[in-house]
């Protein structure tokens, strides 16, 4: 179908479904920006492509590969039953609900993600076992911020050190209001992630790690972090690692935190 705001809404009225605000569904009509995210994602050469939220394929009509290679999330059962209709491998559910495992080897992700689900669903296949090849992924563009935000800035978060150590994120392009239907109030980003070699063998105690040092940012790291290790003992990894015991967590790099992550395993070992 063409994806301009006119087919759009009469292919919505055809199946009588509205945008469904709850569900985060802002569709894309831009046809340019729709081709140029399927292509990176093209470029990836995975196995397998796993599209969370397809709508009405706005990206998946340009992905250009074999059915059988996509696997579609999809939590409105009235798009779950239009792609069944034309044959394609879909699954009805909340993508943060469900099982990974089974499509993770060999695949990448592609989504416009609901803005509401986002942040979790990156951090929920950073700590996977087996890691995605890569994810095209949208953002509100203050998520996408934080993304790549670096150390020592107002967005550097705990989302930005998990993006950063277990995904190497790079920028792709900027997508306006106007871009979708109905258009949301806030301007979007869209980041490419590619997986790397984090160093961490145990990515879901990393990830508690790095809540407890973000869960009071203003306070002194060695605080945050008395539930994992006393403070004479941070304090002294932190020394050793050239920091004062008055440093914040926004002050470490994301290598810093894997770094002081594995000083505190070897000693709890």
């Amino acid at each position: 179908m063409k994806y301009d705001i006119q087919s759009l809404k009469e292919k919505l009225v055809t199946l009588n479904v509205r945008p469904n605000k709850k569900l985060g569904q802002n569709f894309l009509i831009n046809q340019t920006i729709c081709e140029q995210i399927a292509q990176v994602a093209l470029q990836e050469n995975a196995q397998k492509i796993i599209e969370v939220g397809p709508g009405l394929g706005a990206l998946t009509d340009y992905l250009q590969v074999e059915k059988e290679k996509l696997i579609l999330i999809e939590l409105d059962r009235s798009f779950v039953e239009y792609w069944k209709e034309r044959e394609f491998c879909v699954v009805h559910g909340d993508a943060l609900q469900l099982d990974w495992t089974p499509w993770l080897e060999n695949a990448g992700l592609i989504s416009n993600l609901p803005y509401q689900i986002s942040s979790s669903l990156v951090i929920d296949r950073s700590i996977d076992v087996t890691q995605l090849d890569f994810m095209v992924l949208m953002f509100q563009k203050e998520v996408g911020q934080r993304m790549l935000a670096k150390p020592k800035t107002a967005d550097y978060s705990l989302l930005s050190v998990m993006a950063q150590v277990f995904w190497s994120v790079e920028f792709v392009m900027e997508v306006g209001p106007k871009d979708f239907f109905p258009p949301p109030q806030i301007a979007s980003r869209v980041l490419l992630f590619r997986k790397k070699d984090s160093g961490v063998s145990q990515p879901q105690k990393f990830l508690k790690f790095v809540k407890e040092a973000f869960k009071q940012r203003r306070k002194f790291l060695v605080s945050n972090l008395t539930s994992f290790i006393e403070k004479e003992k941070s304090r002294a990894f932190l020394k050793e690692m050239g920091f004062l015991e008055t440093v914040r967590p926004e002050d470490l790099s994301p290598q810093d935190f894997v770094t002081l992550f594995n000083k505190l395993k070897q000693t709890a070992t």
